[in-house]
């Protein structure tokens, strides 16, 4: 992946969503400034759309300019105003710019959501330093810059950040030494976030951790990946599955409720018990 990108901002696609069905969902979120990076597909656009369906107007992220079309569908099935930004959070520029269009349409943040991740399952042996920059740069060095950059727009005393973790990063199973340990710093960042950020912001800092769940990504793992972690699967004590996007997305949903307000440090599992602390 590059590690520079233009200043500029991208053109931002703004759909107002005027005709799109209202929720029957309480709007215990309404008029909230969400941004969930990651999100014009799999599970960060399943939060997109909970975060929407509570009345909250939501940014969704994607990376490249090929995938406008996708988020910009993405966001126009959303029931309340929102907006599509290009911006690739693996370099250096991408956060800053999601970041600075989200608050030029909408003024502030009230709620972060560090989706954004990519996965590789591999051997060890067959892992690279390739490998290792894109894991790194996306992962943890996206969630650690895109924070940063959202901090002084995040609205004050009732602001909430939910890092997207990983059950990797407490159980990790084989092929996915650089994944597991990426996710590891995410684990760590929620730590030392719900320490240090609350008494400066008023906000909550929390994880969310889904276990094998049903996304596109996933899927494509391929064929050997599958197979390693296919006894996993089947030892999730819920039931032999995998997760489904909008169960995610609920426990996301909860966190950034105004209720709340007193769950914070928390590393939500959400994966049918397969790891429990």
């Amino acid at each position: 992946m590059s590690t520079t990108t233009t200043t500029a901002l991208p053109p931002a696609i703004d759909v107002t969503s005027a005709a799109a069905p209202q929720s029957s969902t309480p709007q215990t979120l309404s008029g909230k400034i969400a941004i969930v990076s990651g999100s014009s597909s799999g599970i960060g656009l399943a939060i997109a759309k909970e975060l929407a369906s509570r009345g909250a107007n939501v940014v969704i992220n994607y990376p490249f300019e090929n995938l406008a079309a996708e988020a910009t569908a993405a966001a126009a099935t959303l029931p309340t105003p929102s907006m599509a930004v290009c911006a690739d959070l693996s370099t250096i520029d991408g956060p800053k710019v999601l970041v600075a269009a989200a608050v030029k349409r909408f003024g502030r943040i009230d709620i972060l959501v560090n989706n954004a991740a990519l996965a590789v399952n591999l051997p060890f042996e067959e892992q690279t330093l390739e490998h290792w920059d894109s894991l790194v740069n996306l992962n943890a060095r996206g969630t650690f810059l895109l924070t940063q950059h959202a901090l002084p727009s995040l609205t004050r005393g009732s602001g909430r950040i939910v890092n997207i973790c990983s059950v990797s990063s407490r159980g990790p199973p084989p092929l996915q030494t650089i994944y597991a340990g990426t996710k590891g710093m995410v684990d760590s960042f929620t730590r030392v976030w719900a320490k240090e950020l609350p008494p400066k912001y008023g906000c909550t800092v929390n994880a969310v951790s889904p276990g094998p769940t049903v996304t596109e990504g996933f899927l494509a793992a391929g064929e050997e990946a599958m197979r390693v972690l296919q006894p996993t699967i089947d030892a999730t004590p819920t039931a032999k599955r995998m997760g489904k996007p909008h169960e995610v997305a609920y426990a996301v949903a909860f966190l950034c409720e105004e209720r709340a307000g007193w769950v914070n440090g928390e590393h939500m599992f959400v994966n049918g018990g397969l790891y429990v602390d």
